[in-house]
C-alpha cells in the first residue's frame, strides 16, 4: 500500500456533531434495560416523542437503550417521563456500559438456576405422584413441592412481574403481562389444590415456564451481546488516560479533560487516546481495527492518528484534534449503532404484527376460558387451557425475526472492513442490478505511483520540499514516495495555480509542476533546477487494491459494470480495458452523473453507485444504494449507505451477498414466527397443550429465529 503521510488517506468517518448549547439540537443517550420487543419500542418512542422539545426518538433494541434529540431538555427529565408510564430508563454512561451489562447477565443466570433447580426438583416428585401416589404421602409431595416452588418462581420470575406492573399501572399491556398472568396462575391454582387436597398440582408448569422463559431471555442476550461485538470492540479501544505535556513536563490526565490543541504524548505498543496531527518525525500506526489494514502504516509529520490506533513505531506526540464523541472512533459506534434499527418492509410488517397481539392475547384467553368451562364445566381445565394460550401466544419470535439478522449483517459486515450506515440499504443492497463506478479516487487511489529513481539524491530532497507545501494529488505522491530523505531548504516558496510549485534554492529558482508550464514539450510532472532543462517525473495511478478480484466477483453475481468518470475518454478507456468493462462514460459532470443515474432507475434498474468525489455526491444520493470509501470527501460519505474503511475493494461483491442472505434469513424467520403462531395457537385453544409444554414452545421458536439469524455469522 501507499505510504502516503497525508491525513486523506487515513479513516475520516464524519458523524453527528453534538451541539453544546441549550437552544441548539443535541442528542442524549437513555438505558432501557427493560425493553424486550416490538411493542416496547413503540411504545418507549411514542412516551419520549410526544414531550415538547424532543424532535426524535430511536430505541437500538440489541444495545437496549434509546436516542433522543431534543432542544435543550435534561436527561433526567425524559428519565423521570418513561418513569411516569412504567418504563425503567437510566442514563448512560459509556464507561459503566460493560460492567452493567455483565451485571445484568449475572443476574439472569442466577435466577436461571434457582428456576432450573426447582423445576428438576419439582419434577422428581411429581413422578411419585403421576405414578399413582395417594393419601398422606401425595400431600407430603404437594407440601414439599409448594415449599421449593413458590419461593423460587417469585424470585426468579421477578423480571416478568415488574415490567407487567409497570404496564399494568399505566393501563398497557406489555407482553409480560400474559407471562406473569400464566405463571401466577399455575401457581395460585397449584397452591388452591395443595390446600385443599387435590389430586393435580401444577408447580412443575409454573417453573417450567418460567426457566424456559429465562432460558430464552438469557440466550437471546447472549446471541445480541455476540451480534454487537463490532459495537464492543471499539468501546473496548477507549483510552480512559492520557500522557499531556505541558511546560516541557508530562503529567497523567483523564483523556476527557483533554482540550483542543493539547499535545499528548504516546509511547509505542500504546493505543492513541484522541484524534490528532503528528507534531514531529515519523512513526508506525496499526489501525486495523479502523480501517481493516493487516500492515501498520508510516505516517509523518502532520499526518492525522485517530483514537484506538495502536502506535508501533518511536514515541509520538499528537496535537488533539477531537475528544470524547467528536473521535471518528465514536463517530464510528455511534454510526454503527444507528444503523441497528432496520426499518425495511419485513420489520415494520413484523412490528405491526407485534403491537396488536396484546391485546388479543387477552381476548383468545379469556374467550377460551369461557368456552371451555361452557363445554365441560370444569374450572379448573378451564383454567389451564387459558394459561396456555397466555403463554403460547407471546410474538416474541415475531419481533425479532428480522432485527436478529440485521444486527448479525451489520456485524459480520464491520468486520470486514464496512460500516453500514444504514440498516435500511441491507435490504436495497439485495435488490441491485446495475453498478456503477467513479474511476479516480475509487477504482483507482488518491494517490500516484512516481518514479524517482532517475533524479539525482539534490533533485529528489528539492523536489520532496517542493510538494510538502501543496495539496495538490501528484505532490501528494511525490512526497510520499520520497518519504525517506530530507527535504532541502529552500525559500519563497508559493504556489501558481494551476502550474505548480515555486521557490529559490541556494539563489537559483526551483520549480516542481507540469511540463508545459516548465517548457517540455509534452505533457505530465516535471522538476526544473535552475536554468537545467526539465526532469521528467513519471507519474501512474495506482490500482485499489482487490480491484479486479471484485469486478470478476460482481460479474458473476450477474450485475452490470459500468464505470461513470469525469476524466477522459482515453484515461476512461484504459481503464476499462484493464478491468474488462465495457460500459464506459467519461468526460462526465456531477450534474450529468446525476442525471444518468436518474434515467438508469426510470427504466427499472437498480443501481448501486461507488463514488468518492464531491461531483459524485448527488448521484450517490440518487442511487437505490451507495458506497464510498473511507478517503472520500466528507459529502460523499455522509450520503454514501456504506463506508468502506480499508482500501482493499476485494470484498465489496461480499456486501450484496451479505444483503442478499440476510434478507433471505429475514424471510425464513417470518415465515417461522408465523407458522409458530398459525400452528400453535389453535392447538392451545382446542387444548392440546399443556402450559409446560406451551412454555416450551414459545422459548423454542424465539431461540430457532435467534440461532437462524447467527447462521449469517457462518456463512460465507
Amino acid at each position: 500500500m501507499s505510504l502516503n503521510s497525508s491525513p486523506t488517506n487515513s479513516p475520516n468517518i464524519s458523524g453527528n456533531t453534538h451541539a453544546m448549547g441549550s437552544s441548539d439540537p443535541k442528542t442524549v443517550f437513555i438505558s432501557v434495560p427493560g425493553i424486550r420487543c416490538a411493542a416496547c419500542i413503540a411504545k418507549v418512542e411514542s412516551q419520549l416523542e410526544a414531550v415538547e422539545g424532543v424532535s426524535r426518538a430511536q430505541v437500538n433494541l440489541s444495545r437496549k437503550r434509546v436516542e433522543v434529540t431534543t432542544a435543550s431538555l435534561p436527561v433526567e427529565y425524559l428519565i423521570n417521563r418513561l418513569a411516569a408510564v412504567g418504563i425503567e430508563g437510566h442514563a448512560l454512561n459509556a464507561s459503566m456500559t460493560s460492567a452493567s451489562k455483565d451485571y445484568e447477565a449475572q443476574k439472569l443466570l442466577i435466577r436461571l438456576a434457582v428456576a432450573g433447580f426447582a423445576m428438576m426438583n419439582v419434577m422428581l416428585l411429581s413422578v411419585a405422584n403421576w405414578s399413582g401416589a395417594s393419601g398422606t404421602i401425595r400431600e407430603l409431595f404437594h407440601l414439599i413441592s409448594g415449599t421449593i416452588a413458590l419461593p423460587a418462581a417469585l424470585y426468579s420470575a421477578q423480571p416478568f412481574f415488574k415490567n407487567a406492573l409497570a404496564g399494568v399501572k399505566t393501563w398497557s399491556l406489555n407482553m409480560d403481562v400474559p407471562i406473569s398472568l400464566a405463571i401466577l396462575l399455575a401457581s395460585v391454582l397449584s397452591l388452591y389444590e395443595m390446600l385443599n387436597s387435590g389430586e393435580k398440582i401444577y408447580f412443575d408448569a409454573a417453573l417450567s415456564l418460567t426457566f424456559f422463559l429465562l432460558l430464552g431471555r438469557y440466550l437471546d442476550y447472549m446471541t445480541r451481546k455476540r451480534a454487537r461485538s463490532a459495537t464492543e470492540d471499539l468501546s473496548a479501544l477507549e483510552v480512559h488516560s492520557a500522557d499531556r505535556i505541558s511546560n516541557g513536563r508530562v503529567e497523567q490526565v483523564a483523556t476527557k479533560n483533554l482540550k483542543i490543541n493539547d499535545v499528548v504524548q504516546v509511547s509505542s505498543g500504546m493505543q492513541f487516546p484522541v484524534d490528532g496531527y503528528l507534531q514531529k518525525g515519523s512513526t508506525l500506526i496499526d489501525r486495523s481495527m479502523l480501517t481493516g489494514e493487516t500492515m501498520p502504516i508510516l505516517i509523518s509529520k502532520g499526518a492525522r492518528v485517530h483514537a484506538g490506533e495502536i502506535n508501533v513505531g518511536a514515541l509520538a506526540q499528537v496535537s488533539v484534534c477531537a475528544v470524547g464523541r467528536d473521535t471518528t472512533m465514536q463517530r464510528l459506534s455511534e454510526l454503527i449503532s444507528n444503523a441497528e434499527n432496520p426499518s425495511n418492509k419485513y420489520t415494520n410488517l413484523a412490528d405491526r404484527a407485534a403491537r396488536i397481539y396484546a391485546p388479543a392475547v387477552h381476548i383468545l384467553a379469556t374467550t377460551a376460558f369461557v368456552v371451555w368451562l361452557w363445554i365441560s364445566g370444569d374450572a379448573r381445565l378451564a383454567l389451564n387451557i387459558a394459561i396456555a394460550v397466555l403463554i403460547i401466544t407471546c410474538p416474541c419470535a415475531l419481533g425479532l425475526a428480522v432485527p436478529a439478522v440485521s444486527i448479525a449483517a451489520i456485524g459480520k459486515l464491520f468486520s470486514k472492513g464496512f460500516l453500514v450506515k444504514d440498516g435500511d440499504a441491507l435490504e436495497r443492497l439485495a435488490e441491485i442490478d446495475t453498478c456503477l463506478f467513479d474511476k479516480t479516487g475509487t477504482l483507482t487511489l488518491a494517490s500516484f505511483q512516481m518514479a524517482t529513481n532517475h533524479l539525482s539524491e539534490t533533485e529528489k530532497s528539492i523536489a520532496l520540499a517542493l510538494a510538502q507545501g501543496s495539496h495538490h494529488p501528484l505532490s501528494k505522491g511525490l512526497a510520499a514516495a520520497l518519504y525517506n530523505i530530507e527535504p532541502a531548504e529552500v525559500v519563497e516558496i508559493e504556489e501558481i495555480i494551476g502550474s505548480g510549485m515555486k521557490a529559490r534554492y541556494h539563489g537559483e529558482v526551483v520549480k516542481l509542476g507540469s511540463t508545459t508550464w516548465l517548457g517540455a514539450n509534452h505533457k505530465g510532472l516535471g522538476l526544473k533546477v535552475g536554468n537545467q532543462a526539465p526532469r521528467n517525473i513519471p507519474t501512474r495511478e495506482v490500482l485499489r487494491p482487490g480491484i479486479q478480484k471484485m469486478i470478476i466477483d460482481m460479474k458473476k453475481l450477474g450485475i452490470s459494470l459500468c464505470i461513470l468518470s469525469g476524466d477522459h475518454a482515453e484515461n476512461v478507456k484504459n481503464m476499462g480495458e484493464k478491468l474488462g468493462i465495457t460500459t464506459l462514460i467519461p468526460n462526465v459532470n456531477a450534474e450529468e452523473k446525476h442525471t444518468y443515474v436518474s434515467s438508469l432507475t426510470a427504466e427499472g434498474h437498480k443501481v448501486l453507485m461507488v463514488g468518492d468525489g464531491l461531483n459524485d455526491t448527488a448521484a450517490l444520493a440518487t442511487a437505490h444504494a451507495s458506497i464510498a470509501p473511507a478517503s472520500a470527501l466528507d459529502a460523499s460519505r455522509n450520503v454514501a449507505d456504506i463506508v468502506v474503511l480499508s482500501q482493499d475493494f476485494s470484498n465489496l461483491a461480499s456486501v450484496i451477498i451479505t444483503a442478499k442472505t440476510a434478507i433471505r434469513l429475514s424471510k425464513q424467520n417470518f415465515l417461522i414466527a408465523a407458522c409458530y403462531n398459525i400452528i400453535a395457537v389453535p392447538l392451545a385453544l382446542l387444548g392440546m397443550a399443556t402450559p409446560l409444554i406451551a412454555a416450551i414452545a414459545m422459548s423454542a421458536s424465539s431461540l430457532t429465529v435467534l440461532m437462524n439469524a447467527f447462521r449469517l455469522k457462518s456463512i460465507k
